[in-house]
């Protein structure tokens, strides 16, 4: 377990040295002592003074911190997910007591009532107030934390909408219940659970048969993922098990890929541009985040309108070029490449020549613009 740690710190931590690192004491009344976390802040967190920022929280912070910690940053960098605040709680030495529950009715007690009611209410709430946070929260357990990080999707009001169990060793009645809580759950909730060829075997029954019952979920509002993954142990499932959890949390976030592109966007019945239009408000409706377009999704629609020669298309998506990439020659080329194919080039060479002064972005620049007014003008005579 020792050597596969070392691996995954040294993968994670030139990544994460970029984003800023901090180690907090946190005073808890509920725990009645002082418990250490870690706390990984965006790149730019100080920079960006208006952005609000999703909360992962993680148990077993004394070794799971940094895999989880890095792969944010790395996805997060290259805008598959959004920068995330990541904390980490140390429960070396302490983590059965942490997660103990009855024998009588299998729910926190004990030390585990305390911790459940130190995350809930003390640890959340610090961070709300010292940090930026934005009402999205995922919580991050392994064996006994994964079991516990559960309990929390049975109250009424769930404080995480994401859970991702790394080889849970399940109380009783904890499949069951947790079955019934994500049936009837009335807001969005991503479960994702992991298990490995050699995992130890009774938590590997268990979580077969948990996986069982969820496979007949029948509710739209939840998004279950399960991976059994091939020759990796209890341990090691850990490394493959964190990157696919989060990416799949956040698959309407990533940019438009080339699957998207052509099973989509090319498709003559779906209007690229509403379709564009649909993936941002859905993203600020599920992550509570307001995000600019990426350059990347709006090339996609750009191609496809090219491809399809769907004219109309271009209406709207000028009109969206100008609301983000304001003062770029984004939306100017869009608009007028609309003129141009709806028959009215004159109106399309005034607007090609009226980027001049604007800023490049991407392969649009002044002598490109200018190219295309004077490709006009020649054609038509003007």
């Amino acid at each position: 377990m020792k050597k596969l740690l070392l691996l995954l710190l040294a993968i994670s931590l030139p990544i994460v040295s970029n984003s800023q690192i901090k180690y907090e004491s946190l005073s808890s009344q509920k725990l009645g002592e002082t418990r250490q976390i870690k706390i990984q802040l965006p790149r730019n967190y100080e920079e960006n003074k208006e952005k609000r920022y999703p909360v992962v929280v993680v148990l077993d912070g004394d070794y799971l911190f940094e895999p989880v910690a890095g792969m944010i940053d790395f996805y997060s960098y290259w805008e598959d997910v959004p920068e995330m605040i990541v904390v980490g709680v140390n429960q070396d030495g302490i983590r059965i007591d942490d997660t103990a529950y009855s024998e009588n009715n299998f729910l926190p007690a004990e030390k585990g009532a305390k911790f459940f009611e130190f995350i809930g209410m003390e640890l959340l709430s610090q961070l709300d107030q010292k940090y930026r946070t934005a009402n999205f929260r995922i919580i991050v357990g392994h064996d006994f934390t994964s079991n516990f990080i559960n309990y929390y999707l049975l109250k009424q009001s769930p404080i995480f909408q994401g859970y991702i169990n790394l080889s849970p060793d399940l109380a009783p009645e904890m499949a069951n219940r947790v079955t019934n809580a994500l049936s009837t759950s009335e807001s969005k909730k991503w479960f994702y659970m992991a298990t490995g060829s050699d995992d130890i075997p009774s938590l590997k029954k268990n979580i077969m048969s948990f996986d069982n019952q969820l496979k007949n979920l029948d509710n739209k509002m939840v998004s279950y993922k399960f991976q059994d993954f091939e020759n990796e142990t209890h341990y090691s499932l850990v490394g493959k098990a964190i990157p696919s959890a989060i990416s799949s949390m956040f698959e309407i976030y990533r940019p438009i890929s080339t699957k998207d592109y052509n099973e989509i966007l090319l498709q003559t019945s779906v209007s690229p541009s509403q379709y564009l239009a649909d993936k941002y408000t859905s993203i600020e409706e599920l992550y509570g985040l307001k995000r600019k377009i990426s350059l990347n999704d709006f090339m996609a629609v750009y191609n496809a309108i090219e491809k399809t020669q769907n004219w109309e298309e271009y209406k709207a998506l000028y009109k969206m070029a100008f609301d983000h990439y304001p003062g770029t020659m984004l939306g100017t080329f869009f608009e007028a490449r609309y003129e141009e194919e709806t028959g009215n080039p004159k109106k399309a060479m005034r607007i090609y020549q009226n980027a001049y002064g604007q800023e490049k972005i991407a392969f649009i620049n002044t002598d490109f613009m200018l190219e295309k007014a004077d490709a006009i003008k020649k054609d038509f005579g003007y």
